[in-house]
């Protein structure tokens, strides 16, 4: 055995050697082959593809940046600017160049250049916003803010202030409802918004007129090319070698301009009339329905919205009791009171619920039959004996309760809405308040419970002199004067006149919309209530002859005096014994000059008292100015 062992070979080289030299030949086929696939696919991406990534790479280097476009202007009719665009340093903060945002924010706050409470507010949009990109702080900063931080700048990297163009309003609360104002983009605006045209904006209209006509205000976002590196972040001036071979820019398209139908002089009479008042001027050409006059007190100044407002600042307008915010003009529904006495009257005579000689005796109240409640004259005594012609002239109620049961609720509302009241007259800028004219059919439509879906004969009597269910804007009052002064033809308010371009300077002109005529047939109607408006000013026993009387021209206007609480059937009422704001509303409508109309105006003062003693010498002073007369006149 040992012999045999002896005999075996311990190692076959010849197997290994084939071994060896089949892996070899295995691994250089596999190496070439990947080798192959490499080349082959090198020459493709820098021969057969290398124009396509070449783009490419250019294109992860070149980021393409918005270019706000710069809003359009607002003048009023005569070409005074209204609305404008300065420029004002804001602070920016660019996320990735901080450490710590929370605690610069914190520091910032302390030197006063934002409030702490917008400190969370700030520091999540600064977390949801791309890093590179420079998020706004505030929008203007003041001179001595600008030189405060110029100083610390060395505190704050990351932190650096920018010339920005900003809305400015330099007429202040003047416009501030019918201009309205811009404000910062919200996250709802997105939504409605084209991002594409609104690349680079921060802020859009919000009311007004620079709400609803936004599309032309604003403009066309243009954008430019920048050289990047791999972060995002764009490359010093002085290693642009690439800038020669960039893409062209687009310059932004420029908003257009807007010229209002507002006069700028007569809107500060309107506006220093009202003064220290709540309530709404509402003027306007009866010709073709330019609203030259809209005023609504308290106001506010539409600036603090444009550069930013502390919440602070937010919350003593919206919280104020006066509602400066609120559009009382547009949006605000009053019980217009015996402002509808002069078309109720046309709609008694063309019905026939009345005529023009037919006489009632006013003894102070009037009474349904079969019914021990009293419903009251203003005047405890009453009128006497009174014709239609009296009964406007000096606001008889007791003769427009007993015309009521006559003409019937249906048949007020509908002449009424021939006048425009009850629905919104589609003014051109949003946000008009409908009012209300009530009828039979609308409580039946309104009310779930059987009993008050009946139309009662009360309900027709007050309805009579503008009080219980029924309700107006000053807008609808004003729209509808112009109507009594035009007799019957009615054109649709409208605050814009104009829009232009503003690099060609072409505008164009917003035509006149005409509306449904009121048709009375009997011209010596509209002769006999007119007649009787005109003496409610300047007649010898008118509601408003003291402020109407010895003016150097002619007009007429009736008076309204609503009532917004109930006093008892036994009660005395005592105005002075009520809490101010529970006093009657004030209302006027007028129009001058009476034999060619050129204005219309309606207007309410809120608890007001009075409409011939407070309301009607704010309208006058309006007519006034707008008619040359008197140290306000603008002609």
């Amino acid at each position: 055995m040992p012999e045999l062992s002896l005999l075996l070979p311990i190692k076959d080289h010849q197997s290994e050697r084939r071994l060896f030299v089949g892996r070899v030949i295995f691994t250089s086929i596999g190496a070439t082959l990947l080798l192959g696939f490499v080349v082959a696919r090198l020459v493709q991406l820098q021969v057969f593809d290398h124009e396509l990534f070449f783009e490419k790479s250019q294109g992860n280097r070149i980021r393409i940046e918005a270019v706000p476009p710069i809003r359009g202007l607002v003048f009023d009719r005569n070409g005074r600017v209204i609305a404008e665009n300065l420029p004002a340093y804001q602070l920016e903060l660019i996320p990735e160049q901080i450490e710590d945002i929370a605690d610069t924010l914190n520091r910032l706050a302390a030197i006063d250049l934002i409030e702490f409470d917008d400190i969370p507010r700030l520091t999540e949009l600064s977390r949801s916003s791309q890093q590179f990109k420079p998020l706004t702080l505030r929008f203007r900063l003041t001179d001595k803010e600008i030189a405060n931080f110029a100083i610390q700048r060395p505190r704050f990297p990351g932190v650096d202030f920018q010339p920005r163009l900003v809305r400015h309003y330099p007429d202040g609360e003047l416009f501030a409802h019918a201009v309205g104002y811009v404000g910062a983009i919200s996250t709802a605006d997105l939504q409605r918004l084209d991002t594409a045209r609104y690349a680079g904006t921060s802020h859009t209209g919000k009311t007004g007129v620079e709400n609803s006509y936004e599309s032309d205000l604003h403009g066309d976002a243009g954008y430019r090319h920048v050289i990047t590196n791999a972060r995002g972040r764009q490359v010093p001036a002085d290693t642009r070698e690439l800038v020669d071979s960039l893409p062209a820019d687009r310059v932004p398209g420029p908003g257009s301009n807007i010229y209002l139908s507002l006069d700028l002089d007569l809107q500060k009479v309107a506006f220093a009339a009202l003064a220290g008042r709540r309530g709404a001027i509402v003027a306007l050409d009866p010709w073709n329905g330019e609203i030259l006059a809209l005023v609504s007190t308290p106001s506010f100044d539409p600036n603090l919205f444009a550069v930013g407002m502390t919440r602070a600042q937010y919350a003593a307008l919206r919280d104020n009791i006066d509602r400066p915010l609120f559009n009382r003009a547009v949006s605000g529904t009053y019980p217009p009171g015996s402002t509808i006495k002069p078309m109720l009257s046309l709609a008694a005579l063309e019905t026939g619920a009345t005529n023009l000689t037919r006489k009632t005796v006013c003894i102070g109240y009037f009474r349904l039959p079969n019914d021990e409640h009293r419903y009251r004259d203003w005047k405890p005594e009453g009128h006497g004996a009174v014709d239609l012609h009296d009964a406007i002239e000096q606001s008889c109620d007791v003769y427009f309760y007993e015309l009521s049961i006559k003409l019937g609720i249906d048949n007020m509302h509908d002449y009424l809405t021939r006048f425009g009241l009850g629905s919104a007259t589609g003014l051109d800028v949003r946000g008009e308040g409908a009012g209300l004219v009530p009828s039979r059919e609308w409580k039946r439509k309104n009310f779930s419970n059987r009993d008050d879906q009946r139309w009662y004969h009360g309900e027709t009597v007050i309805a009579s002199i503008g009080q219980g269910f029924m309700l107006a804007t000053p807008l609808q009052l004003a729209a509808a004067v112009g109507t009594l002064a035009t007799r019957g033809i009615r054109y649709r308010p409208h605050l814009v006149a104009a829009i232009e371009d503003p690099l060609t300077g072409i505008r164009e002109w917003i035509q006149p919309e005409r509306l449904d005529d009121v048709e009375i047939s009997n011209d010596f109607y509209w002769q006999n209530v007119l007649d009787a408006m005109h003496d409610v000013m300047q007649g010898p026993r008118g509601t408003a002859r003291a402020v109407g009387t010895g003016a150097p021209y002619k007009m007429a206007g009736k008076s309204g005096t609503s009532q917004i609480v109930s006093i008892a059937q036994d009660a005395q009422y005592d105005e002075d014994a009520l809490a101010e704001r529970l006093r009657d509303h004030a209302l006027f409508i007028a129009f001058a000059p009476f034999d060619n109309p050129r204005i219309a105006v309606a207007v309410i003062v809120e608890n007001g008292r009075s409409g011939s003693g407070v309301a009607a010498p704010i309208a006058k002073a309006v007519m006034d100015a707008y008619l040359g007369y008197g140290d306000n006149a603008i002609r």
